[in-house]
């Protein structure tokens, strides 16, 4: 019965749902009248029936007009129950001006009766339908907690409720105030108690909903939820929903810069600004993980020219196509100019930087990765050190105001191939800088970047995977993390 119900096309299901409201409305209309009178058997004379007939007929009519029939009963949120509030108020107002106009017997409780025995019987008809129709999923859903009780959580209940594999049962607050409270109909308890709701809820999954702003450590609460034998996963970042790039439902695993527990560093807008906007700026290296992102942080600031200089062929498409399509969607109408070339070759880099009155150049171009350049000393010397001294020079013959050369925190002692020709190109920089004054040299280090292709993150992960072991250099290594937006 119920699955021919859900199988009716669209149109019959609003047909049904206008029947039962004519009846629910009807049937509330002669309930209002026998309560106040008193009589079981009532029965309405010929004013009586008009009014009755013209109110339900014209709150019908409302109710199509308020868009009503168009929510779909099986994810009906509280907006429709606010509809069908407004729809009722004016039917009895309707009641009350039509039995004036035709002289008929209204009582003036009668009204008021109506309308409340009205809501009941419009409401209440969904919200049977919506029980019936969720019931099925219910017992298939898999009962989360959610960590949380913010917006974020408030968001992710109401996303779950509304799906098919997860049902939010309880929330785990980190105030003890707010322990054994309700919030949305589910109760809240105490991150200590999470080990006795697990087994009081049948808990199978916990689901991290910290807000933005929350200043949890992060790094603290995964350690205190290990110990806990349900899987532990978390909802996209405020930037990826706003962005369109996820939905608040999307449930990952936990990835290891959700564990950083730092601070974001905020740039200051008016100094990256001065200089980029308006002006000519070259990305070498731009295909790859770091010279990408700065690519699509750099054309924020609209620049006027933005010149991706890159030695990957399908690297530079593939950035050159993210970029324009960012520039026409956003209509920010910046000439973008995607060239093939290597930092090696120097008459070929002050060539492009002069065609294009470069004003800022960004060099990330580099060899990154620690095993593959110990293995060949001679293209990482070359394309780190000899790369970076060519560009340089090229932009000071080609009169470049800024210079800016993406290091590493593997040239502060280092120990390794990779690390030392980073150094050795920090030290060409220190040198140029000062034979001269019209190029200003600037470098930033960067830690073990997230994401990028030279992260030891990825082998980390496919060796747990794998069952193990993890191999690191040195047992007492540190190691930095940042991520890139």
């Amino acid at each position: 019965m119920l699955e021919a119900f859900l199988a009716l096309p669209r149109v019959y299901k609003r047909i049904l749902s206008v029947a039962s409201d004519i009846i629910a409305l009807t049937f509330s209309i002669w309930a209002a009248y026998a309560l106040r009178l008193e009589q079981q058997y009532w029965l309405p004379d010929q004013k009586q029936a008009l009014v009755a007939a013209i109110t339900v007929l014209f709150t019908i009519a409302f109710f199509i007009k308020l868009g009503l029939y168009r929510a779909v009963i099986r994810y009906l949120s509280d907006k429709a129950f606010i509809t069908i509030v407004y729809g009722v108020f004016a039917s009895c107002l309707t009641f009350i001006v039509l039995g004036y106009l035709f002289q008929a017997f209204v009582p003036r409780s009668v009204p008021v009766i109506y309308g409340a025995l009205a809501f009941v019987f419009v409401s209440g008809s969904r919200l049977g339908v919506r029980m019936l129709v969720n019931r099925p999923w219910e017992k298939e859903k898999e009962s989360v907690a959610i960590v949380g009780a913010g917006e974020t959580a408030m968001q992710l209940a109401s996303a779950l409720a509304q799906g098919t594999e997860y049902r939010p049962t309880v929330f785990i607050t980190f105030e003890s105030k707010n322990h054994k409270t309700t919030v949305n109909g589910l109760p809240v308890v105490s991150l200590q108690h999470t080990a006795k709701s697990i087994k009081k809820y049948g808990i199978r999954r916990i689901l991290l909903a910290l807000d933005a702003d929350s200043t949890v450590d992060r790094k603290a609460l995964i350690s205190e939820l290990e110990a806990l034998s349900v899987p532990v996963q978390t909802v996209p970042s405020m930037s990826e929903l706003v962005a369109g790039q996820a939905r608040i439902n999307d449930i990952r695993d936990l990835e290891l810069e959700d564990l950083l527990g730092r601070d974001p560093v905020r740039s200051e807008p008016e100094v990256v600004a001065a200089s980029l906007h308006g002006k000519s700026v070259m990305v070498t290296g731009a295909g790859g993980s770091i010279g990408s992102e700065l690519c699509r942080q750099i054309i924020r600031h609209k620049p006027k020219k933005l010149v991706l200089f890159e030695q990957n062929e399908y690297s530079l498409y593939a950035i050159e196509r993210e970029l324009q399509a960012v520039n026409v969607v956003d209509g920010l109408d910046i000439s973008i100019y995607p060239i093939l070339g290597s930092v090696t070759h120097r008459r070929r880099c002050e060539v492009i930087m002069r065609a294009f009155a470069v004003e800022t150049v960004y060099h990330a171009a580099a060899y990154k990765h620690v095993p593959l350049v110990e293995h060949n000393v001679i293209e990482g010397v070359q394309n780190n050190v000899l790369g970076t001294w060519h560009v340089a020079e090229a932009a000071i013959g080609a009169g470049v105001d800024r210079f800016v050369l993406i290091s590493t925190d593997k040239a502060v002692r280092p120990t390794n191939i990779m690390g030392a020709s980073k150094r050795l190109a920090e030290l060409v920089l220190q040198g140029l800088s000062e034979s001269q004054d019209s190029t200003v040299f600037s470098m930033v280090r960067f830690g073990n970047v997230l994401g990028s292709s030279g992260s030891v993150v990825p082998l980390f992960r496919d060796q747990i995977r794998d069952g193990g072991p993890i191999t690191v250099t040195h047992p007492d290594i540190i190691r930095y993390f940042m991520t890139i937006p």
